[in-house]
């Protein structure tokens, strides 16, 4: 049979051609445009959301102080109204703030090249990536349980664990507000030493974790979303597939939603018992029991320091006050580094991405670190450094 057309047959098959390609170029349009909409729709809907977040982020310490003091009629400056407030605050800071960071580097890490910068950190440059994680650990305002969403958005986006404790440690204990306060307090050398000391506690925890290979100890889920992390980076420049903002919505929710829905629970039980420390633990107990300035007594104000709960601007006032009752400075300075690097909320959530294992070394390397940073301050003191 013959393959040729006859003219009424080219006639209509060219008709039928350019049918089908008028059909295909007026799909491609629609959804170009239905692409466009949802593009606009998500954009404003993020805005009104994030002004809603600020919002109530804005309004959390009036709220729970309205509690506190009107709802519920407790005495203002009791153990149990401290406790009140200090829990519905700090409860609601942290589950904002779990929701908003968890979704915005679930966002960015959707298209992010993640291999090239792990490849980056975990070689010439690792010891470069220990200081940046210290070092943004430092410029962040958390406390020890506000630094977990971002220490969990860094572990997920394959970031190495080391340099993601080195972020962990130094969060909670070096911000510009502490900084100003200190100088105030010690003067400027002292307030220079902390600031060092600081970040090279964070460095070396973070050496120190990777030395030994902590990440295997982390949990299984956690170490699969490691590894279903988006691979984008082993795409040669160039070649990496676009990917649009409704497929890294959908990624940053699922990935925001997981995590959620496992720890929210323990933030508010964690924090539950750090209001409970908080209001009702006495300062005078430390004085009395460490201030006479004997070795054990800087282990033993880590020790006790480390499952209470409060901030490094909360912490300033207390270490102004454990100083004027007698308590030596490198003693004081322990108790609040540890009180503020981690504590019992922090570790109750910490179980949920880490094995007891690694809870167990994590808070032992801040012992020993912060140990000897207090003996270290004694030693500075004595001497009239």
């Amino acid at each position: 049979m013959s393959n040729c057309c006859t003219g009424g047959e080219a006639r209509k098959k060219s008709s039928f051609s350019c049918q089908c390609e008028g059909q295909k170029a007026t799909s491609l349009q629609q959804h170009h445009e239905t692409r466009e909409i949802n593009k606009i729709r998500y954009i404003v809907i993020g805005i009104v959301a994030l002004a809603v977040w600020w919002v109530v982020y804005s309004g959390i310490v009036p709220l729970s102080q309205w509690i506190a003091y009107d709802l519920f009629p407790l005495e203002k400056g009791s153990p149990l109204g401290d406790s009140v407030e200090f829990f519905f605050y700090d409860t609601a800071k942290i589950l904002l703030l779990l929701v908003l960071m968890v979704y915005v580097i679930a966002w960015l890490r959707a298209g992010m090249h993640v291999e090239r910068v792990r490849n980056y950190l975990m070689g010439k440059g690792r010891g470069v990536g220990y200081f940046l994680g210290a070092g943004f650990g430092a410029i962040t305002p958390f406390c020890s349980c506000s630094s977990i969403p971002l220490f969990l958005g860094f572990t997920t986006a394959r970031i190495p664990l080391g340099i993601t404790m080195s972020f962990l440690i130094t969060s909670p204990l070096i911000n510009e507000i502490a900084v100003v306060l200190l100088w105030g307090l010690l003067g400027w050398k002292f307030t220079i030493i902390y600031v060092v000391v600081g970040m090279v506690a964070g460095i070396i925890g973070g050496v120190f974790m990777d030395a030994i290979r902590a990440e295997r100890w982390l949990q299984p889920f956690l170490l699969e979303a490691m590894k279903n992390a988006p691979q984008g980076m082993d795409i040669q420049p160039g070649q990496a597939p676009k990917i649009g903002l409704m497929e890294r919505h959908t990624f940053a929710y699922s990935e925001t939603s997981s995590i959620f829905r496992r720890v929210w629970l323990w933030v508010i039980v964690g924090v539950g018992l750090g209001a409970l420390l908080h209001g009702f633990v006495p300062q005078e107990w430390f004085t009395e029991n460490l201030g006479a300035g004997q070795w054990w007594s800087v282990p033993l104000a880590v020790a006790v320091g480390i499952p209470l709960y409060t901030n490094v601007t909360g912490i300033i006032p207390v270490m102004e006050s454990l100083l004027l009752k007698g308590l030596p400075l490198g003693t004081t300075l322990a108790f609040c580094m540890s009180t503020v690097a981690a504590s019992l909320p922090e570790v109750l959530m910490l179980k949920q991405v880490m094995s007891w294992k690694l809870l167990a070394v994590f808070l032992g390397m801040l012992l020993i670190i912060f140990t000897l940073v207090g003996w270290l301050f004694n030693l500075l003191h004595m001497q009239n450094f």
